[in-house]
């Protein structure tokens, strides 16, 4: 039987909120005396993970090999024809995991502008038709900007009961960036329901960790357990405005502020926001922070503990510490070389920051990442 969730398998409790499937409807406990909230996480042998877009292409990168990872490049794709690889501010993968004999392939946030994302789908020729789950890792427009317009464009080849799974409510907020003078500038439109439901598309929410395809693992919310706190970034209003929004009675006994719950633009928590995992054989686990809002090492401590495994093999993803401080940037480089991680791939909003520094700290487990890179990791 396939991996993805039947409307039978829910949770008790869960139901059908304004065209999306609620598969927790128990509001999770946000501090960092959260309760444990386990996954039986299966082991898988192989994970390719995919840079379909983020913020550089180099074509100068080499591939390389390193203990249970092979890098490649892309250079020009189709140079003959003029068209190449295209970058912009957001990130999307391509991601293929291997369990004996199944395979599950998932698309994992879709960067900021469908053109984009159209282009690079066609260079790197990704069979669409073979996704077995679309995810997104929180509400912000460079990670789901692409999202409808890819949709609009290649629903017919997609599978029919094809799920969106994200992470809370908040994912449908309308986001703003705050001016110099206080006032609201919105970031893009929020991820319109109607539409999706129009396509066909069932998004699965989810502030509890859970499995998708039989293969991954979400964190759910991520706890604040760590010296890490959310870097100044987007203001956030809840509630619906034309039909578009977060819904803030959307569960049962909700966890909104009372500034939230009045509409009021308040700085973003990004409590919606999850991580994408893997367990990796006996290797560990590899864990994809696409935007790492709520703290890498916060992150990394969720994945241990919904997981019960400890070693963290590979960090991926964004890691959000463009906008650090150094003296913050290096209490974090510090906790983060504890884990004693294998390899460490910075993407997206990292920042350059981060790279120097880890090239100073952790030069043997940094691996650059650009559009158009592929990272195969083998048990």
């Amino acid at each position: 039987m396939r991996g993805y969730l039947r409307r039978r398998d829910f949770l008790q409790g869960s139901g059908a909120i304004g065209g999306s499937m609620l598969i927790c409807s128990i509001p999770l406990d946000r501090s960092a005396h959260a309760a444990p909230a386990k996954v039986e996480v299966p082991a898988i042998d192989r994970l390719v993970i995919r840079e379909i877009t983020d913020n550089t292409h180099d074509i100068f990168l080499r591939s390389a090999e390193y203990p249970g990872l092979a890098v490649q490049r892309t250079g020009f794709p189709q140079a003959p024809q003029g068209k190449t690889l295209e970058s912009e501010w957001g990130l999307a993968l391509h991601i293929e995991s291997e369990k004996g004999r199944q395979t599950r392939r998932y698309l994992l946030d879709f960067g900021f502008t469908p053109d984009v994302y159209a282009n690079n789908l066609a260079l790197l020729k990704i069979d669409v038709s073979q996704v077995d789950a679309l995810i997104i890792s929180h509400g912000h427009y460079d990670h789901v900007g692409g999202l409808v317009g890819f949709l609009e464009q290649q629903r017919p080849h997609l599978r029919r009961d094809l799920r969106l799974y994200t992470g809370g409510e908040d994912d449908f907020c309308h986001r703003f960036l705050r001016n110099p003078d206080g006032s609201l500038t919105e970031l893009g439109a929020p991820l319109d329901r109607r539409r999706l439901r129009a396509l066909n598309v069932e998004p699965m929410l989810s502030e509890a960790p859970i499995l998708i395809e039989d293969h991954a693992f979400t964190t759910g919310i991520v706890p604040r357990s760590s010296i890490e706190h959310v870097l100044p970034n987007t203001w956030v209003k809840f509630g619906a405005r034309d039909g578009v929004g977060c819904d803030t009675e959307a569960y049962g006994s909700h966890h909104f502020t009372s500034d939230e719950l009045a509409g009021k633009p308040v700085p973003d928590q990004h409590w919606h926001e999850h991580a994408t995992c893997f367990r990796l054989g006996d290797r560990g686990l590899v864990v994809i922070s696409s935007c790492g809002h709520a703290g890498i090492i916060n992150t990394l401590r969720r994945a241990q503990e919904v997981s019960g495994v400890e070693k963290i093999y590979a960090l991926v993803g964004g890691f959000h510490l463009a906008p650090a401080p150094t003296d913050y940037l290096r209490q974090v480089m510090a906790e983060l070389a504890k884990f004693d991680l294998e390899h460490v791939l910075p993407m997206h909003c990292s920042g350059v920051n981060f790279v120097e520094l880890a090239k100073q700290e952790m030069p043997d487990k940094l691996v650059i990442c650009a559009t158009g890179s592929s990272f195969t990791f083998t048990a």
